[in-house]
């Protein structure tokens, strides 16, 4: 008989319902993404580019991937530091959307939302929210040294737009990157949302 053999067995607990997560909240967490094939210059100068560089496609909405990089130019030491700082990205409220990096959708309809840390929760019932939705997810990782900086940035976007193009727009004044845009088609979008794989399907 082993030592393990007669320990007491944990008693079963109640199984807990989980919530139902609403659409705007995040990515489906049981769904394999298609991958749209877009992707372009959001904004892009000698010294400064913004990147969109890929998209997952949910049954609910879509993951945008960003890529910003700044080359240095001239600048002293401690200038390039400060730039290298700035280009963090550090979250920051909800409510204080105007600093570092802006970024915003535009759907055809006049319907617009810009990227912020927390979703409408905090200012309305759940579902009463119809979007659009831009929330930020969080950074990939960067890099930098004495000749550039680049990092990333993940954003999330409900509804998905599959019926017309929407308008991506950036704006980063402390870098001096100007109000930019880039048109996000509908059609690859939709395609690959006729990819995506549920975990539990058979």
């Amino acid at each position: 008989m082993s030592f393990f053999d007669d320990l007491p067995e944990q008693p079963a607990r109640p199984r807990q319902p989980q919530p139902v997560q609403p659409g705007w909240y995040g990515p489906p967490s049981d769904e394999l993404p298609g991958i749209a094939r877009v992707g372009g210059f959001v904004h892009k100068s000698a010294r400064m580019v913004v990147v969109l560089k890929l998209v997952e496609v949910y049954s609910t909405g879509c993951l945008l991937d960003l890529v910003w990089s700044v080359r240095r130019g001239n600048e002293s030491d401690q200038e390039w530091r400060e730039i290298v700082e700035e280009s963090y990205n550090h979250p920051r409220s909800s409510l204080d959307t105007r600093t570092g990096l802006e970024l915003g959708v535009a759907f055809p309809d006049g319907r617009k939302a810009v990227a912020a840390i927390h979703g409408p929760s905090s200012f309305q019932e759940p579902d009463d929210v119809t979007g659009p939705v831009l929330t930020t997810l969080g950074g990939g990782g960067g890099s930098n040294n004495d000749g550039y900086v680049q990092f990333t940035g993940r954003y999330w976007l409900w509804p998905l737009p599959v019926e017309e193009d929407t308008t991506l727009v950036v704006r980063w004044q402390a870098l001096g990157i100007p109000e930019s845009s880039f048109v996000l088609p509908w059609e690859p979008l939709a395609e690959a949302q006729g990819r995506l794989l549920n975990y539990w399907n058979e």
